[in-house]
C-alpha cells in the first residue's frame, strides 16, 4: 500500500509571530491548547527544540478511553519560520509560521497514518489548530 498523499491545515491567528512561537513551542502551553475539543486534554508536553532534539505530547480524551503519544525528533528548526520533525513512525511534519504584521499563518503539511481515515485525522488536526488560534488570541 502506498503511503498517504500529505495534506496541510492552517489558521490565522491575530498576533505577532513571536508570540505565536513562542505558544507553539512552550510545554507549559502546548499542553493548554494541544486538543481538539473540549473532552480531550494534553496532560504531557516535553520540547527540546533544536535540530536532533525530542519531543513528547501526551494527548487522551478527558475520560482516559483514548489516548496516545505523538513523539519524534526535529529535524530543522527556522526560528519564527519553520519547524520540521519526523515523528516516532518515521512520517514527516512541516509547521510554517508566516508573519504578516500583528497576524500570522501557521501551516502545517504532515504525512498521515494508515491506520486512522483520513477524513478523521483531518478534522482532529485542523481542530487542534483551531484551539490553538483560540488560546493565543486570547493569551
Amino acid at each position: 500500500m502506498n503511503n498517504p498523499a500529505p495534506f496541510t491545515v492552517e489558521t490565522t491567528v491575530n498576533a505577532p509571530v513571536e508570540k505565536v512561537w513562542k505558544l507553539w513551542t512552550t510545554p507549559a502551553d502546548i499542553m493548554q491548547w494541544n486538543a481538539p475539543s473540549d473532552d480531550w486534554h494534553c496532560p504531557g508536553a516535553e520540547a527540546d527544540l533544536k535540530e536532533g532534539g525530542t519531543f513528547s505530547f501526551r494527548m487522551e480524551t478527558k475520560d482516559g478511553n483514548v489516548g496516545f503519544d505523538h513523539s519524534g525528533r526535529y529535524s530543522r528548526i527556522i526560528p519564527h519560520e519553520l519547524i520540521e520533525y519526523i515523528v516516532s513512525d518515521g512520517r514527516t511534519s512541516a509547521i510554517k509560521f508566516i508573519a504578516d504584521g500583528n497576524k500570522t499563518t501557521v501551516a502545517e503539511t504532515f504525512v498521515p497514518e494508515k491506520e486512522t481515515p483520513l477524513e478523521m485525522q483531518k478534522w482532529f488536526t485542523q481542530s487542534v489548530i483551531d484551539n490553538f488560534k483560540k488560546y493565543a488570541e486570547g493569551k
